[in-house]
């Protein structure tokens, strides 16, 4: 029999649900990253690497402090992380035009590439998943994703209010 989360109609003292969320999206995130690697040997691409890539495809080219600033990570981890991409040809490193001092980021084209196989593994892995569950609980989740993106604007932007 194969472990399920806590269910989150019998848990007590969490009204909001937010450790039962916590707890799933956690799980949902290990589990997506281990499938993948297992079925995809090629997907290597550490998750930090990934989450630059998927900033500078929304900010183009950037500087690397910036991109730390973004992303809360301290500039010399930005930096080694920027580093690694340089060398594997994902992204880009040059002088900042109007300040020599300052280095741009931006994607290749093997990093938009890489990206974009990376998104569409991703994808197939969550769409067959989510074509083994009875179709009730693929419409309560197709339901629930525009709640979930605006929960992700708050987290995103937690000055902010968000219209729902």
């Amino acid at each position: 029999m194969v472990a399920r989360g806590p269910d989150p109609t019998t848990e007590r003292g969490d009204p909001s649900g937010a450790r039962v969320l916590t707890e799933v999206v956690t799980r949902l995130r290990r589990a997506l990253r281990t499938s993948i690697r297992s079925d995809d040997r090629w997907e290597s691409l550490p998750m930090a690497r990934v989450e630059v890539l998927l900033a500078l495809r929304e900010h183009q080219s950037v500087r690397v402090g910036e991109l730390a600033t973004l992303l809360q990570l301290a500039a010399n981890t930005m930096s080694g992380l920027v580093q690694a991409l340089v060398e594997t040809g994902l992204v880009t490193r040059r002088s900042d035009p109007t300040d020599r001092r300052v280095a741009l980021v931006g994607l290749t084209g093997a990093g938009r590439t890489q990206l974009a196989d990376w998104e569409r593994a991703h994808q197939q892995r969550i769409g067959d998943a989510l074509g083994r569950l009875p179709a009730a609980e693929q419409a309560t989740i197709r339901e629930a994703l525009p709640a979930l993106d605006r929960l992700v604007e708050h987290l995103a932007n937690p000055d902010t209010e968000v219209d729902g």
